[in-house]
């Protein structure tokens, strides 16, 4: 259908940019891509551009180069989806290059907005068809982000969260235990608690609550007024200057502080559980029990393989919309931010409500306002 349409001479192409991981999915992301996604894309009539990245890190400075698109297209995993928006959120025109809409086609291991965005489907072809439809029909949906900033580092931007603890550093080391087959995740966990034991994380955390929501932004300008009333307003205020605002006093921000001993500490935006409706932005900030026994332990982490933001009973949550996580000298180990590893250290983490606009099925926002309405 989207084939045989005529696109009329005078109507200029619409420009999509494809950022593409072929280490994606063991490797076989470009045959998944040029098999099921492309003839779509082209069918179109897109002006098509796929940049395929040759190594780890490529996307964020491509983006720093990348000249005006219509759209752009994300094909691979979590990470991929990370490198692009922490480019893209680094450069020096990210307020206007943020409403460039985003499609995401997902080819890698871990997926995690493909939740948020399509159907879910056992049929891996099927999925990434779905996702490449959705692109070309339009809708979108407006997802946070997290801003993560060190001491020294250039922010990196999230779409899940970060998490710092025990069960994610045991999920590190699944692969390891490859030969055990089906029993591989309950075996990491369990020789993690061989190591060390009880495992407990010490931190220090300062925390905003939640803000209230702004209206949302017209979608179009209202049109340019006529010459007469623009000379008439100009006249007007250089007669009549308006009086000068007294400036208001800025209220102290109420940070709460607290000191925290946890076995792991999740820090997630709402992506996951998306209301278009809500009054209010914040953040999920689970600080879970260190009182865990062993085999507690090894249960929660399965758990945590299929939902890693789970936040189980006895935790601490505070919804948040900036934080600040202080950690002991000497911490040794590593954040996981939306499934990539980074050296752990003192960092910022802002919430940017409504930030991006990504392309999803027009069903998964018909079921997301009505699950809003009701």
């Amino acid at each position: 259908a989207f084939g045989n349409q005529l696109i009329p001479s005078t109507m200029p192409l619409k420009k999509a940019t494809v950022f593409l991981n072929p280490a994606a999915c063991k490797g076989k992301a470009v045959n998944l891509f040029e098999k099921n996604a492309a003839p779509i894309l082209h069918l179109s009539g897109l002006d098509v551009t796929v940049v395929k990245t040759d190594y780890e890190g490529q996307a964020k400075k491509l983006l720093e180069l990348m000249e005006n698109t219509d759209l752009i297209i994300i094909a691979g995993g979590d990470g991929t989806v990370q490198e692009v928006v922490t480019g893209l959120l680094r450069r020096a025109d990210e307020a206007v290059f943020s409403k460039i809409p985003i499609g995401f086609i997902p080819l890698g291991k871990t997926c995690t907005l493909s939740h948020t965005l399509y159907p879910e489907s056992t049929n891996q072809v099927q999925h990434i068809t779905n996702a490449t439809l959705a692109i070309l029909k339009g809708e979108t949906v407006p997802l946070d982000v997290l801003q993560i900033k060190g001491e020294k580092e250039q922010p990196v931007f999230a779409m899940s969260g970060l998490r710092w603890g025990s069960y994610r550093d045991a999920g590190v080391k699944i692969s390891k235990y490859w030969y055990l087959g089906p029993l591989k995740t309950k075996a990491a966990h369990f020789f993690s608690t061989l190591k060390e034991w009880p495992q407990k994380h010490q931190a220090a955390l300062m925390y905003l609550g939640p803000t209230e929501r702004p209206p949302e932004e017209p979608e179009e300008k209202a049109p340019r007024p006529p010459l007469y009333v623009r000379l008439y307003r100009r006249l007007r205020l250089y007669w009549s200057p308006p009086p000068k605002e007294v400036p208001q006093e800025v209220a102290p921000e109420d940070w709460e502080e607290l000191e925290l001993s946890t076995i792991e500490l999740s820090i997630a935006t709402r992506n996951r559980q998306l209301d278009l409706m809500r009054t209010e932005d914040f953040m999920d900030i689970c600080i879970e029990a260190d009182a865990v026994s062993k085999g507690q332990f090894v249960n929660r982490g399965s758990q945590k393989m299929r939902d890693p933001h789970l936040c189980p009973d006895g935790s601490r949550c505070i919804r948040a919309s900036r934080c600040i996580l202080q950690l002991p000298e000497g911490t040794e180990g590593a954040f996981g931010i939306d499934n990539e590893d980074y050296e752990a250290m003192p960092v910022e983490v802002k919430l940017l409500p409504r930030k991006l606009r990504f392309f999803c099925d027009p069903r998964m926002r018909e079921q997301l306002l009505r699950a809003a309405v009701q």
